[in-house]
C-alpha cells in the first residue's frame, strides 16, 4: 500500500465510518478499484485507521468524557453490552456471513427502512431531545438495534440511528448517542482486531500508516460536525436514496 492509497482508505473510513451508510460496503469497493486485495494487511491498516476515528470523537466529544457524566456513559455501556455478548458469542457465525451480495441487499434494505422511517417521523412527537434525558430502557433498546450491524451492510451507525428514531429520540439525539456509543464498539473491535494484527502492522509502512491515520482523523471530524449540522436542517432521506443507489451498484458491480 501506497501513501496515496492509504490516503484515499482513510478519507473513505473516516467519512462513512460515522454516516449511517455503511464504511464495510465502501471499503470494499474501493479496495477494489485500488487494486488492494481484502487480506491480513489491509485488515492491520484498518485498525490505524479505526482508531484515528475513534479518536475524533474523543476530541468532539471531549466535554462529556467527565465524572460528571457519569450517568451517560452507564446508558452507553448498557447499550454496548447486548452487542459485546452477542459479537463474542457468534463471531464466527458472523464472519461465515460476509458476502458482497449480502452487503449490497442490506444497503438496499438499509435504505429502505431509513425512507419508512422518516416518512412517520413527527418531530411533534419527540420525547428525547437529548442525549442526557435518555432512560436506561432507550439505551437498552438502541444497543438491540445495534445488534442488527452484524449483519454485513447493516451499518452500525445507520442501526442505532433508525432504531432511536424509531423509540422517540430527535435525530440529533440519536446520531449523538451513535457517535459517543462507537467509543466503546469500535475501541473494542480495533483492540480485537490489533490482538490478532499486530505482526502486520510491525512489518507494514510506517509512513503510509501515519498518514492514514490523520487522513481518517481529520475527515472523520469534519464530517462528526457536518452530520450534525445537516440534521439540524434536513432529515435521513438523502441517506436512504444513497444506500439503495449505492447497493444496486454493488450488485451490478459483484
Amino acid at each position: 500500500m501506497d501513501i496515496l492509497q492509504s490516503a484515499i482508505i482513510g478519507t473513505v473510513e473516516g467519512f462513512t465510518e460515522f454516516l449511517p451508510i455503511s464504511s464495510t460496503g465502501h471499503m470494499i469497493v474501493v479496495s477494489k478499484f485500488l487494486g488492494l486485495k481484502q487480506d491480513v494487511a489491509l485488515k492491520a491498516y484498518e485498525v490505524i485507521i479505526q482508531f484515528a476515528a475513534i479518536l475524533a470523537v474523543v476530541i468532539e466529544y471531549r466535554s462529556k468524557i467527565t465524572f460528571k457524566e457519569i450517568e451517560l456513559w452507564k446508558k452507553v455501556l448498557v447499550a454496548f453490552f447486548p452487542l459485546l455478548i452477542v459479537g463474542y458469542i457468534f463471531k464466527d457465525a458472523v464472519k461465515a456471513m460476509f458476502d458482497p451480495t449480502l452487503v449490497a441487499v442490506m444497503f438496499i434494505v438499509g435504505g429502505v427502512a431509513f425512507l419508512i422511517i422518516e416518512y412517520f417521523y413527527d418531530e411533534k412527537k419527540v420525547r428525547v431531545k437529548d442525549i442526557e434525558q435518555m432512560s436506561y430502557k432507550d439505551a437498552f433498546l438502541t444497543g438491540l438495534f445495534q445488534l442488527l450491524s452484524l449483519i454485513p451492510g447493516t451499518s452500525r451507525a445507520g442501526s442505532t440511528i433508525a432504531g432511536d428514531m424509531i423509540i422517540g429520540l430527535s435525530r440529533k439525539a440519536a446520531a449523538e448517542f451513535s457517535f459517543l456509543l462507537a467509543i466503546p464498539v469500535m475501541g473494542a473491535v480495533s483492540a480485537y482486531d490489533l490482538l490478532k494484527h499486530y505482526k502486520e502492522l510491525l512489518q507494514g509502512d510506517v509512513v503510509a500508516y501515519g498518514v492514514g491515520f490523520v487522513v481518517a482523523f481529520v475527515v472523520a471530524y469534519l464530517t462528526i460536525k457536518l452530520l450534525l449540522a445537516f440534521i439540524s436542517r434536513f432529515s435521513f432521506v438523502p441517506f436512504g436514496i444513497y444506500r439503495i443507489l449505492f447497493g444496486l451498484f454493488l450488485l451490478y458491480i459483484f
